[in-house]
């Protein structure tokens, strides 16, 4: 078991001494490329209760039960132990969730979205803990799915986004390739996230900088935050004993411009949720400048800015980004030790693409026939907890 440093991230107060008893939550799941749904059903599971532990499965099991995942066991686990409001990690949690779990890790319930979730033989894998009655359920957010991501990831390998004539060998795969049950086309909508101002909030701590806390920037695209984003900023954290992470988000056209290709896969909205989520990061700067001005620095009050060992860019102009923080003596190149790029995510994705592939059809095929179960339950009461706080 896995406990976090740094647990008050985000989460709700710790109940005093003479409180009651703290209530125990259980999650599990893959989280293969953790994005910003997973971590808003971990937030809405942590405000269920005072604990979250969060249960996450091998790569054996993900792989009889639902495929190859794209990340390993060990940068699953890591990926979930930095989303803030997770207290403990549990390493090859079953895939099957049953009362002897809840009661080895003393959880009171267990939390699960409101889609479904199947063995590689059709059973609910909630099935035990929901006759039992100890197993509740939070809103799926919507607009987001790892198919999704390994969607417009394999579509960036053609001529997504491309202002040029797409020919008809993409046409044809973009037609067939990642349709969700609904019919939508990936290459027509890459995004259907909405964002809102109540999301933002929800994810951000609303805390400012302390007396005494040392002020940090970090600037980049931040796209599909992944374990090597983590390792980063975990280790920019560390710079100081009382760190205050401003994370700056570049704008889709300014990625766009630097990383080439069909980059961002992400959008900044999506981008910003996932960044706000980390435990490492106080705040970020949506939409934040190419260079790190004089104008930044002061409004911020930045005492250093951090850059990790990937390629600087110069700006349209031809300058260095990052000439203002040198000129004062406050840049410092951080060495992550995690080589891990979006551009590397996306070759594992192409490597394997014919078996990514049949893992999403067969995802969404249960995930239209969970839908079509819903549709002939819509003249019974529904009976749906609401928690998205």
């Amino acid at each position: 078991m896995i406990r976090n440093g740094h647990g008050e991230a985000g989460g709700a107060k710790r109940p005093g001494p003479r409180a009651r008893r703290a209530v125990r939550v259980w999650c599990d799941g893959c989280y293969d490329m953790v994005h910003y749904g997973h971590s808003n059903q971990l937030r809405q599971a942590r405000a269920m209760g005072d604990h979250l532990i969060v249960g996450v499965h091998t790569d054996e099991e993900i792989a009889k039960h639902k495929g190859p995942p794209v990340f390993t066991q060990e940068e699953r686990y890591k990926m979930v132990q930095a989303i803030k409001w997770v207290d403990e990690v549990v390493p090859a949690a079953p895939y099957v969730t049953t009362l002897e779990t809840l009661d080895k890790y003393n959880c009171d319930f267990c939390v699960h979205g409101n889609d479904i979730t199947l063995t590689v033989d059709g059973r609910d894998t909630y099935e035990e803990v929901k006759q039992a009655g100890r197993y509740r359920e939070c809103k799926r957010t919507q607009g987001v799915s790892t198919t999704d991501l390994v969607g417009r990831m394999l579509l960036v390998t053609k001529a997504h986004h491309s202002s040029q004539e797409m020919s008809s060998e993409y046409r044809e795969y973009a037609d067939s390739f990642g349709k969700c049950p609904g019919g939508r086309n990936p290459w027509t909508g890459v995004s259907q996230f909405l964002q809102t101002s109540q999301k933002i909030i929800q994810f951000a701590s609303g805390k400012e900088p302390q007396p005494g806390e040392t002020v940090i920037y970090v600037a980049g695209a931040f796209d599909l935050f992944h374990i090597g984003h983590v390792d980063f900023l975990e280790k920019v954290y560390g710079l100081a004993e009382r760190p205050y992470v401003i994370a700056g988000l570049h704008f889709d056209q300014e990625v766009n411009h630097y990383k080439g290709k069909n980059y961002p896969i992400m959008n900044l909205h999506e981008r910003t949720l996932s960044v706000l989520a980390c435990r490492y990061v106080s705040e970020v700067v949506i939409g934040a400048p190419y260079s790190v001005t004089a104008e930044l620095l002061d409004h911020f009050k930045v005492d250093l800015v951090c850059h990790g060992k990937t390629e600087v860019v110069p700006d349209k102009d031809g300058s260095d980004p990052y000439e203002e923080p040198k000129r004062r003596g406050i840049f410092c190149q951080v060495d992550s030790g995690n080589d891990l790029t979006t551009d590397l995510i996306v070759q594992r994705i192409i490597k394997n693409r014919l078996e990514y592939e049949a893992r999403n059809q067969k995802k969404e095929a249960k995930e239209l026939a969970f839908q079509e179960a819903m549709r002939r339950q819509e003249t019974q009461p529904e009976r749906e907890i609401d928690c998205d706080f």
